[in-house]
């Protein structure tokens, strides 16, 4: 049985952005996010929040710059 959810713009975009595939559905993301979370451990969590806040602040390194630091 499908029951409607409501959910705020910013939740719709975020689901929207970790689709991996256009035709994915809401449905299909949330419940890899269900899976995954169960799978996570407690540390494994805090450190993606770190990871995910530091994104959001941009504190991040482009693939092309970490290439350019190393020389290659």
């Amino acid at each position: 049985m499908a029951t409607t959810i409501q959910i705020s713009d910013f939740a719709r975009k975020k689901l929207e952005a970790m689709k991996i595939h256009h035709r994915e559905t809401f449905n299909d993301v949330i419940e890899i996010m269900i899976e995954d979370h169960l799978e996570l451990s407690e540390e494994t969590k805090k450190d993606l929040e770190i990871a995910r806040k530091q994104i959001e602040e941009g504190k991040v390194v482009s693939h092309e710059e970490v290439k350019r630091r190393l020389g290659l």
